[in-house]
Order: structure tokens, then C-alpha cells, then sequence
């Protein structure tokens, strides 16, 4: 009796929002697949422009959810909306967040398969709000028993611990995710989440030592500078100014009105405590953030010899003490020999929805190491989802015999190859210059890059450009022809930055740390590994590897972020901005191959079940 008075609530709540929404709904289409002009870009933006007037801000591409950020609060994230979309059919109602998270949930519970759910778009357009959503969105919806509520709170409130130490004020926003998270909800075979794994890859690691003019380093460190209690200061010897601490003054807007550090401490605080964290762990780990802020001020000096030298040993004894290492071997190590640490993962089997928020493409005035890496990125997930959706689809119906008219797309693989290639490619060219004999700089790299994929399709220098283009690029920099458009990079810099190995002395005095942290990053088997440790570009293609395995394993489900004007204001929206973001997450193309196919695809066998 009560489940039937519980369906015909829910029956009751629908009408009455479906009745709500139908006049505001009647707004453009809720699915770009029924846009007339599917062709025209116009069209396009007119469609997303008429929804985000009236503060639709979702709309479907068949199944890609395409989320604008409203600025605002809405209203449209109570528990009653989660009720309103658990286990109804996905084109039922209109699009949201929630359809996608239940949809993946669904099709994992009765196909027994593995999901995952990507979330992309550029700094600040709200992704790390959309995998919040989701998160909470199972929380609330899936079965719970007193033990998985402390799972859950786990993942919701790491969170903010992921994000001090993850995230920093940028010029574009002040709480950019500077690396990428991905994180996996394991479910039993009853549906019911049993844990998760979080796995964060390819951190932006320059910033700690170096932040652009109005630029600020990871979050944590002003937070802890703000927030953290007198004795914990007084024994991790710092003070509370940031401007006393060269890492986190360069970008001159240490302070900055618009954060509450203080506030954040709190929170990050308590998020600790949830996650389980003991007062040793924070000791071991606050530790280490205060070891780099005195690293920080450390001064070289050169000897009569030409060597580095220490005069001031101050900052030296409090490393000493908070790394718990010998003071003479740290000195002796921090002025000798160099080599690197790698780490790696493991998964379980159990059926997992995952969230992968990943830093969107970036193109600043000046673009470097950082941007070329992140853009990579992009590269390699855009050719993901063109493997998975538009090459396999259209590869589907000639092998099902249906006639078909092949849509042209850009295949970026041509983009791909050129920067991963081996002993072809950017970042093999990079590895070279940088452990050849004689004096390589990044002038000679360029030259290099000049010589060996000069002729490549989508690669200009200053030299290889024609009249018009010469006076776009400068002489020390290269320009890439992305998926998304062109980008020009400055190559000053980045053999420094590709090249960043520990020294191996220091590499030993950091296995012999009291610090457990410390000992579990910087193991002893690996002094014995005599080989040339991996380059940073080339860490970061094997990280980017092993996350594209984890996906390519998966069904995929896709959420693409757009931020509708630069200064974060309510009911703006650029046209401009937003035209180069539907360029560049590849919307027009996905849009073209999803009206040309079925708008229903399931195998005959789950069908027929």
C-alpha cells in the first residue's frame, strides 16, 4: 500500500513541475537534435541563448549534456528534484544533471557494466559544481545503510581538501582547478555504493614555485598562514604574512578580498576530521607545506670554487626539523646530484561510476610548458570521445548494413601524433635537447622542433610562416593548429620545466625522513634504478596514458561546461565567448553525427530484455 501511495506522489509531483515547466519549456528545443538549422552555428547559439534567458541552463545533445553556468543560485537541486528524476526515462523530462547521473546509474545496475562520466569545459565554467551535484545526487537517490553514509561524506567532503591543494586564484578564476581529478564510486551488485577511489592526475607542480603577476599559489598555504592556530605556526616556524615567503608572493596578490582564507581553513579543517585524518597525519603532512614555504627562502650563494653555498642555515634547521632529517645531510644534499620518483596505482573490480574533472583548453596572451601540457590533454580526450561516439557510431551502421551518409569531422590524431609521437614527436624532440651533452637551451629546442616537424601541417615557427603570419609569432615561439583552434607558445622555459629531477642525494635524505609521508613518496628500491628518470612532459603523457585506459574501459557519458562571460555576472551572455567554447569542445560536429544517426541505440539483447 504505501509504495502505491509513494508512486502516485511522485506521480503527482511530476505533473505538477512537468505542468510548471511546459510554458517555460517551450523555449527553444531541449535538444539540440531537434534544432531545425542542426547545421548553423547561429542557430546554436541562439537555441543556448534563448534557455539561459530564462534560466534553463541544460540542454541535450542526444545524450551529451551541454551545462552553461547560471552565476547564481536556481533552485533546481532539492531532494524533490533528485526524487523527480530517479529512474524515469531520460528524455522524459527536461535536461539536468541529475538525468545523466541516473541514466549512468541505470545502465550499470542492469547491464553490469563499468561507467564514466566526463565532465570538461574552461576554467570556470562549472565543472567541479557538476561533479559535486552528481555526488550528492547519489548520495541522496541510491540505497544507504549507516556505514556507506560515512563513504559518502568521504567523498562529498574531500572535496575541499582536494581543492586547497589543488586549486589557486588564476587571472581567469579564483578557484582554478590546476590539476585533474578523477574519482570512482564503487557499487555492489545490489546497486548500493560501497567506497571509492580518488585519484588526482597531472598537477600543475610550477606553481609552487613560481605564480604569474595577479596570480596566487595552491590555496593551501594562505589558508594555512590565516587560519591555522597559533601553536601550530609557532611549531611549523611560520608567521602569518604571506608576503614573507618568496612562493607565494611573485604574483603580488598574496591577499586577495574576494577569498576568505580565513574561512576556508575552517571548512578544510573539518573536512579533514570527516575524511578521518589523525592529528599525526596533519602533523606529517602541514609538515611538508611549511618544508617548501622555508625552501623557499633559502639563499644560495656561489663559493670561491664556483659551487652553491648556504650562509644562512636558519631556514635549513626548521626543514631539518619538520622533514625529520639530519641538518649536515640536508645542506650537503640540497648542494649535489640530481634524480626522480614515480608512483603508481590499483584498482578493484566491483562496477564503478566515474567522474573525471579534468582542466579545460587554455589560451592566455602567453602561453607556456603548462598550457601546452593542459592543451595536450584536451587533445587526447577530444580524440576520445571523436574514437567513442563519432568513428564508432558511424562504424556501427555500415557493419549493421543501414545505409548511411559518412559525416566528415576532424580527426585530431594527426594533433595527437605529432606532440606524443615516439622519437617523432614535441615531447620526444623536448626529452632530447634536454639530456643531450653540450649547451641545448630552448632557442636550440625550437630549432630542433624547426628541423624535425617543420613540415608538419598544423606546426608554424616565426621562420616557417609566410609574410602575413610572421608578424603574429615571435622568435622564440611555435604555434599549434588544436582541434579548438590556434594557439602560439612561448618555448622560454621549458627545458627548465621539462627537466625537473630531484637531486639524488636529496632523493636519499628524503628516504631516510621521519616524515611517514615522505617515506611512502620516496621509496628505497628506487635509488637502486640507475636509468635517467622520465622527464616531467614525459611523466605526464604515461599519467595521461593510464588515465585513458581507465576510461576507454568504460561506457562513457559526457557533460560539457560553457561559461557565458568572463566576469562571472548573472543573465550576461558573451556571444563571442561562448561561440569559441562550442568551437573548441567540438559541439557542431557532435551535433551533426547524432542528427544523422538513431535517436535510440541499445544492443538487440538489452533491448529485447
Amino acid at each position: 500500500m504505501e509504495s502505491k501511495k509513494e508512486d502516485v506522489r511522485r506521480k503527482h509531483i511530476r505533473l505538477h513541475m512537468e505542468g510548471a515547466l511546459t510554458a517555460r519549456d517551450k523555449v527553444g528545443v531541449q535538444d539540440f537534435v531537434l534544432l531545425d538549422a542542426y547545421t548553423s552555428e547561429s542557430a546554436f547559439v541562439d537555441n543556448l541563448r534563448k534557455r539561459f534567458n530564462e534560466n534553463l541552463i541544460y540542454t541535450y545533445i542526444g545524450t551529451l549534456l551541454v551545462s552553461v553556468n547560471p552565476y547564481q543560485e536556481l533552485g533546481i537541486y532539492t531532494v524533490s528534484q533528485m526524487e523527480l528524476y530517479q529512474g524515469v526515462n531520460f528524455f522524459e523530462l527536461p535536461p539536468h544533471v541529475y538525468a545523466i547521473a541516473d541514466n549512468a546509474y541505470r545502465m550499470m545496475c542492469s547491464e553490469l557494466n563499468n561507467h564514466f562520466i566526463l565532465i570538461s569545459g574552461e576554467s570556470g565554467a562549472g565543472k567541479t559544481e557538476a561533479s559535486k551535484k552528481i555526488l550528492q545526487y547519489f548520495a541522496v537517490t541510491c540505497p544507504m545503510t549507516q556505514s556507506l553514509q560515512i563513504a559518502r561524506d568521504r567523498l562529498l567532503l574531500s572535496n575541499p581538501v582536494l581543492e586547497a591543494f589543488g586549486n589557486a586564484r588564476t587571472l581567469r578564476n579564483d578557484n582554478s582547478s590546476r590539476f585533474g581529478k578523477y574519482m570512482d564510486i564503487q557499487f555492489d551488485f545490489q546497486g548500493i555504493p560501497v567506497g571509492g577511489h580518488i585519484i588526482s592526475y597531472l598537477i600543475e607542480k610550477s606553481r609552487v614555485v613560481y605564480q604569474n603577476q595577479g596570480e596566487r599559489n595552491f590555496h593551501i598555504f594562505y589558508q594555512l598562514l590565516a587560519g591555522g592556530e597559533e601553536e601550530r605556526l609557532a611549531f611549523l616556524g611560520l608567521e602569518r604574512d604571506p608576503q614573507l615567503y618568496k612562493y607565494l608572493s611573485q604574483g603580488h596578490c598574496a591577499k586577495e578580498s574576494s577569498i576568505n582564507d580565513k574561512n576556508d581553513w575552517k571548512t578544510v579543517s573539518n573536512a579533514f576530521s570527516v575524511i578521518d585524518f589523525t592529528e599525526a597525519d596533519l602533523e606529517n603532512l602541514f609538515g611538508i607545506i611549511a618544508s617548501v614555504l622555508h625552501l623557499g627562502n633559502i639563499g644560495f650563494e656561489e663559493d670561491d670554487q664556483g659551487c652553491a653555498t648556504i650562509p644562512d642555515t636558519h631556514e635549513i634547521k626548521w626543514i631539518a626539523k619538520l622533514l625529520g632529517v639530519h641538518p649536515a645531510d640536508l645542506l650537503e644534499a640540497l648542494t649535489h646530484r640530481k634524480i626522480e620518483a614515480k608512483t603508481e596505482e590499483d584498482f578493484t573490480r566491483k562496477t564503478v561510476i566515474g567522474l573525471l574533472d579534468i582542466y579545460g583548453f587554455e589560451v592566455f596572451d602567453k602561453n607556456g610548458f603548462e598550457q601546452f601540457c593542459i592543451n595536450y590533454c584536451n587533445e587526447k580526450l577530444q580524440q576520445l570521445l571523436i574514437e567513442r561516439t563519432l568513428k564508432a557510431e558511424q562504424a556501427e551502421y555500415e557493419m549493421e548494413g543501414i545505409e548511411w551518409e559518412p559525416i566528415k569531422y576532424f580527426n585530431n590524431k594527426i594533433i595527437c601524433d605529432l606532440v606524443e609521437e615516439r622519437h617523432k614527436g614535441i615531447i620526444s624532440i623536448l626529452d632530447e635537447e634536454c639530456i643531450r651533452p653540450g649547451p641545448a637551451t630552448d632557442l636550440s629546442f625550437l630549432e630542433k622542433l624547426e628541423e624535425k616537424v617543420g613540415k608538419h601541417a598544423h606546426f608554424e615557427t616565426r621562420k616557417l610562416a609566410g609574410p602575413k603570419g610572421r608578424k603574429k609569432i615571435g622568435w622564440m615561439e611555435f604555434r599549434l593548429l588544436h582541434y579548438a583552434g590556434e594557439v602560439t607558445y612561448c618555448t622560454k622555459g621549458f627545458l627548465e620545466k621539462n627537466n625537473d629531477l630531484l637531486y639524488r642525494h636529496l632523493k636519499e635524505v628524503l628516504c631516510k625522513s621521519k616524515n611517514v609521508i615522505l617515506r611512502e613518496c620516496f621509496l628505497r628500491a628506487e635509488l637502486e634504478n640507475r636509468r635517467r628518470p622520465p622527464t616531467v612532459g614525459t611523466q605526464f603523457k604515461n599519467s595521461l596514458s593510464s588515465l585513458l585506459e581507465i576510461l576507454i574501459s568504460k561506457e562513457p557519458s559526457y557533460i560539457r561546461c560553457i561559461k557565458p562571460n568572463d566576469r562571472k555576472e548573472p543573465s550576461k551572455f558573451d556571444d563571442f565567448l561562448i561561440r569559441h567554447q562550442i568551437k573548441y569542445l567540438g559541439l557542431m560536429e557532435h551535433l551533426r553525427v547524432r542528427r544523422a544517426g538513431f535517436a535510440y541505440r541499445r544492443k538487440y539483447e538489452h533491448f529485447l530484455q
